[in-house]
């Protein structure tokens, strides 16, 4: 009993003294895992942040995400170069070389031909000698499915005549004039065509000379690079 007594009185002295509550020492306990919970909570979501900001840059960056862009352009870049080789090749096997040639720029490939293959000087009319001329393009493009621009060029000298006040009328007809064979002649759908006039906008030459007007002078068959739908 004596024993018991002094352990009583001990624990008495003990809570009454300066030192803190058990029940205080269990809340800090607490308050401090819950502290430390939070911490934890917030550096994850710090984390994703920077991973979510990281994959949108990267998305930004490269048009899907990293690779796939890169490799898209690529295999873009190849086909343009299998088919701009596959279009000389046919122009060489079939004796064209001398009425059209044949470039790749960022629109497509480009078929070329100068105004004297197509048209008399001023006029828009496709000439009867230009018609094998355009049945043999006709018989390559029904081979590719891509949409196709036909776009009028000229010089800079003025035109004005009542049927072509300008230069800007005369390219815009003389497009017109070669998707209308094609389109009247060839059973193309006028869906696939494009037509547009440039006058002397798009110049490849100075102007300063007059070989170097004749080669402004052109019609460019363009084989865009996206497919009809």
């Amino acid at each position: 009993m004596k024993l018991r007594k002094e352990r009583f009185e001990r624990r008495n002295k003990l809570e009454h003294s300066g030192g803190s509550p058990r029940w205080m020492v269990t809340f800090a306990d607490l308050i401090t895992l819950i502290l430390v919970f939070f911490i934890l909570l917030f550096s994850m979501s710090q984390i994703d942040a920077e991973k979510f900001q990281s994959a949108v840059s990267s998305i930004h960056t490269n048009g899907s995400g990293g690779e796939p862009a890169s490799s898209d352009k690529a295999n873009e870049n190849k086909e343009q170069d299998l088919l701009l080789q596959n279009v000389k090749t046919y122009i060489k096997a079939h004796h064209l070389s001398s009425k059209l040639t044949a470039k790749r720029d960022e629109r497509g490939v480009v078929l070329v031909l100068q105004e004297a293959v197509l048209f008399q000087t001023g006029k828009a009319d496709v000439l009867k000698n230009a018609e094998p001329v355009l049945h043999q393009i006709a018989v390559l493009l029904k081979t590719i499915p891509n949409d196709i621009q036909v776009e009028g060029h000229t010089d800079s000298r003025r035109i004005s005549t009542y049927q072509f006040p300008s230069n800007w009328e005369l390219s815009s007809a003389r497009a017109a004039s070669v998707i209308r064979y094609f389109t009247a002649n060839e059973d193309f759908s006028a869906k696939r065509f494009i037509s547009a006039g440039y006058a002397d906008t798009k110049p490849v030459k100075d102007n300063k000379s007059p070989g170097h007007m004749k080669e402004n002078r052109r019609v460019e068959i363009v084989i865009k690079k996206t497919t009809s739908s």
